[in-house]
């Protein structure tokens, strides 16, 4: 009889404590993987919208790949926008021959006496920052970034824009990228 029971209270630790473990597993599998589409946002090119898939790497990747003279540049505000707009990343390249998805993210920040606004392109930022209205700051922070919509193609959860006219879209997820960061620090 002792047996019996010290066999049952053995079996009752091992599948609760296996419950246990696999809880943060699921929790993690139940908000969506940032690898994958849950990784996904709005980036504009150039004054279109697209989509594109968004991966921060590791300190160790990011510093091996800081040495690769060929990363894109994405534009970003975390404080976002007047209202609790989120501010939609800008990227400085598209899907072509030779693109690399290596992407160095810049902060942008709007200088005293500027209220922020929605960038579309990188032109636009630099002639903003010609002008003083915002700094850019270099974050050494490294992505791996691929566009994974086009414009005007619907993607599993929205249709993104059609180029026909800049206006910021709203984030599936409810967030900017800079809350998801701030959620994973």
């Amino acid at each position: 009889m002792r047996v019996r029971l010290a066999m049952l209270v053995l079996a009752a630790c091992v599948l609760i404590g296996g419950a246990a473990a696999l809880a943060p597993e699921r929790a993690a599998w139940a908000a969506g993987s940032p690898n994958g589409v849950a990784g996904s946002m709005p980036a504009y090119y150039d004054h279109v919208l697209f989509t594109i898939n968004f991966k921060q790497l590791s300190a160790a990747e990011a510093t091996l790949l800081a040495k690769n003279s060929q990363q894109n540049v994405i534009y970003q505000s975390d404080p976002g926008l007047p209202g609790g707009q989120p501010f939609v990343s800008v990227i400085d390249a598209v899907p072509a021959d030779g693109m690399n998805p290596l992407w160095a993210e810049v902060q942008i920040a709007f200088t005293a006496g500027h209220t922020p606004r929605q960038l579309f392109s990188d032109d636009e930022i630099a002639a903003a920052a010609a002008s003083g209205e915002i700094t850019l700051t270099a974050t050494n922070e490294m992505y791996r970034c691929s566009v994974i919509g086009k414009p005007g193609a619907p993607t599993s959860s929205r249709i993104v824009g059609n180029g026909s006219s800049p206006t910021p879209a709203r984030s599936t997820h409810g967030a900017t990228w800079g809350a998801i960061k701030k959620a994973y620090r």
